[in-house]
């Protein structure tokens, strides 16, 4: 694990002109002295009030509702509301916050702004296949002005968990399977939504989620157990919530999952010996919505008063919505179940937070009605969603360069999604209006491209009454543009799949346009890998587009039509089918390998193990050609660096742009090590014709994991070290480690 340094530390005091009391504070005085001065005066029941967050009833995301919400802020029992929605309604409840409880401390208002708020962006999985590091960190960017300008100052997210179960569908919220990208499109989506200042009116406070290892649940089935061993968390599924923390986030929410036989939400190994003690982290952490009581389902704990009690001595800060806080914490600590310290660490905590953010200096900072009308959905902000779509976009198959179109051909455009605008969205889509999305249909007809168009059949069901019409537009036309796949709800939460096949009768529709006689093009939207072997072997070209929000579909005829040639890499593996889940790319090896000309080595009697497509495999409209590696040295030393070097030249006949991953491999370690590891990538363009040199370096803390004792180091030996497109092919190199390295973690 790298070794992040918290820059989330401390800043200087803000001048409060709305403080708790009405008082002015210095400019000067540091934000701890003014924390520890508001600490003071507060009552224990205005401390556990800091400490709960209820939902507010327009918008519910999970069971349960809260009644007599202001009533409660009046009373001081609320230190943050979710799900409130609008600057006005915010507005109002804040100042029943400010002008009417005692003493005047302003609230955190959170929502799920997980990939846009008003203008949506591609779902986090999407926008992580552009590798681009840039165009996820202005996706989030735009994405916390929107939501900023309408009362809302903090977002739950990102999710960094790791996922390698595709069935799993909040594998759409996340980065997907690797670790070393998680931990880089985590500090991007924490530096776009809080922004280089988070005073600014423009940023909103991150919240990682869900701490820890949600991805992992059993079987893909949501808020199912986790069951890991302590090496596989510390060296797969923390590092992306570190990398969040250490890129400044100063929120976390715990997860629903157990681990190790404890909920997340009370378990004091992750929110006290890790993220506390180990990682110094300074800012709060706030349970998943009513985690706290589902303790009691869990098993962990008898009723809501020990709900509480576990929470609150693990190092819980804030409970959302189950009010067992509210209810049960003043008089655990009036009993000495839980220290006063305890609850004025996590007072404390939150306060800093609300101060950081500039809310006493301006409670209403996030509530600018002008500012609303010049921000939401401006062409800057739809603009930077159509780039980013496109950037996100896989490029599967293109057999005999079907792709891009020419402009005279005649299209038919078949499908439940060719002209469908509200699925574009994709999971958690906030504030979105379907209505104001572009489908395909829509940015074919900005090209005056020749379309007939037939549904053919619903995202769901079995009715085929349509496909008569859809061969028949098939046999006007020229090429087939056949726009499958999931609707928005399909992915997300509480949306785990066993069959990954596209749903529906959508591939008997495939089947019958392919008796057409015409090329067929797959648009495929959808929020996970899904099962695509059939349509591998029988179509001419496939597109991922995923769900790519409020500008997909220009996005997506940009590609189709050239204008933007597809540099997308998948961050997910494809399987061929879910009787290979999971399925990643940084498996460990097995002493019988699969060897095809031994029975008894590791393989499938029915399948091939490969998936169908690897982690960081996509196409282009142009062809890229590796050149051997060149090692600055064959022995890397203690303190040393290793220089890969590597020429990467156009040789197709257009521009384009290539994602260069460096891979690596440790043959002996005093425990397992994977078959390949990403240790560093680069996103280069490059025109036809050009070559491009690039570099990378090695040193040995890439080299580092949790040995046999969980001391974190090197181990001397030899290395392999691959340079490709994908991490199933490339050019490849040897290298050693002369001597152990003890790296600090």
């Amino acid at each position: 694990m790298r070794q992040f340094r918290n820059v989330g530390a401390m800043a200087l005091g803000v001048l409060t002109l709305l403080g708790a009391g009405g008082t002015a504070h210095a400019a000067t005085v540091p934000i701890d002295t003014q924390v520890d001065r508001l600490l003071a005066r507060m009552t224990l029941a205005e401390k556990v009030g800091q400490m709960t967050q209820l939902s507010e009833g327009g918008v519910v995301t999970g069971p349960g509702g809260t009644k007599g919400l202001e009533a409660n802020i009046k009373a001081g029992n609320v230190g943050s509301v979710l799900n409130a929605v609008g600057a006005e309604r915010i507005r109002k409840l804040q100042e029943i916050a400010v002008k009417q409880s005692r003493l005047k401390i302003p609230m955190l208002f959170g929502l799920d702004v997980i990939h846009g708020y008003k203008t949506i962006f591609p779902i986090p999985l999407a926008a992580a296949c552009s590798w681009d590091m840039a165009a996820i960190e202005r996706s989030c960017r735009v994405a916390a002005t929107e939501a900023a300008s309408d009362g809302c100052n903090w977002t739950f997210a990102p999710m960094v968990d790791i996922a390698r179960d595709p069935r799993w569908g909040r594998i759409a919220e996340g980065a997907g399977e690797d670790v070393y990208l998680g931990q880089q499109v985590a500090q991007a989506q924490v530096r776009g939504f809080q922004g280089p200042d988070l005073k600014a009116p423009t940023s909103v406070v991150a919240c990682v989620k869900h701490f820890a290892a949600y991805g992992a649940a059993q079987g893909g089935r949501d808020y199912n157990t986790v069951d890991l061993s302590r090496r596989t968390m510390l060296e797969t599924y923390l590092p992306p919530y570190r990398a969040a923390f250490a890129a400044g986030a100063r929120t976390a929410m715990s997860s629903f999952n157990e681990y190790d036989g404890v909920p997340a939400t009370g378990n004091k190994w992750l929110l006290d010996d890790v993220l506390k003690q180990k990682w110094g982290f300074r800012g709060f952490v706030v349970s998943d919505w009513e985690s706290v009581s589902e303790m009691i389902p869990h098993g962990a704990v008898a009723d809501r008063k020990e709900a509480a009690l576990l929470a609150a001595n693990a190092g819980l800060q804030m409970e959302m919505q189950s009010g067992c806080y509210l209810q049960n914490l003043a008089g655990l600590v009036k009993a000495g179940k839980v220290s006063q310290a305890q609850v004025d660490d996590a007072v404390r905590r939150i306060l800093r937070v609300k101060y950081e953010i500039g809310l006493f200096a301006d409670p209403y900072r996030a509530c600018d009605l002008a500012r609303r009308g010049r921000t939401i959905m401006n062409k800057a902000n739809l603009d930077a969603a159509r780039d980013v779509s496109r950037r996100s976009i896989v490029l599967l198959k293109n057999d005999k360069d079907v792709l891009p179109l020419a402009a005279g051909k005649t299209v038919a455009l078949v499908g439940p999604l060719a002209d469908d605008r509200e699925n574009m969205l994709g999971t958690w889509h906030c504030q979105a209006d379907g209505k104001q999305c572009k489908s395909l249909a829509d940015g074919l007809k900005e090209r005056n491209i020749k379309v007939v168009t037939a549904k053919g059949c619903d995202i769901r069901g079995t009715d085929k009454s349509g496909f008569d019409a859809a061969v028949k537009a098939a046999k006007q036309a020229d090429v087939v543009v056949a726009v499958l796949g999931e609707a928005h709800d399909m992915s997300g939460e509480a949306s785990s799949r066993t069959n990954l096949n596209l749903p529906g009768v959508q591939r008997d529709l495939l089947m019958a346009l392919k008796a057409a006689g015409k090329p067929i093009v797959l648009v495929a939207f959808n929020g996970r890998p899904l099962t695509l072997d059939w349509e591998q072997e029988n179509l001419n070209a496939i597109v991922e587009a995923w769900h790519l929000g409020t500008q997909a579909g220009p996005a997506v005829a940009d590609v189709l039509y050239g204008d933007y040639n597809p540099a997308g890499k998948l961050v997910a593996t494809f399987p061929r089918t879910v009787g290979q889940i999971p399925l990643f790319y940084d498996h460990m090896n097995t002493g019988r390998p699969y060897n095809k000309d031994d029975h008894y080595t590791s393989q499938y009697m029915d399948a091939p193990n490969e998936p169908l497509y690897p982690f960081g495999y996509g196409l282009s409209y142009t062809k890229f050609q590796y050149s051997p590696l060149k090692l600055s040295t064959t022995a890397l030393k203690p303190g040393g660096k290793l220089t890969v070097e590597v020429t990467i030249k156009n040789v197709g006949a257009r521009d384009g742009e290539e994602v260069a991953q460096l891979y690596i491999r440790d043959l002996v370690g005093s425990v397992n090590r994977p078959v390949k590891q990403l240790k560093g990538f680069c996103k280069i363009s490059i025109k036809k014709g050009e070559a491009r040199h690039i570099k990378f370096q090695l040193t040995p803390r890439d080299l580092a994991f949790y040995r046999a004792d969980l001391s974190y180091g090197a181990e001397a030996g030899q290395f392999k070290v691959w340079v490709g497109p994908s991490s199933a092919t490339g050019s490849e190199g040897a290298f050693r480690l002369t001597s152990n390295v003890a790296v600090p973690d």
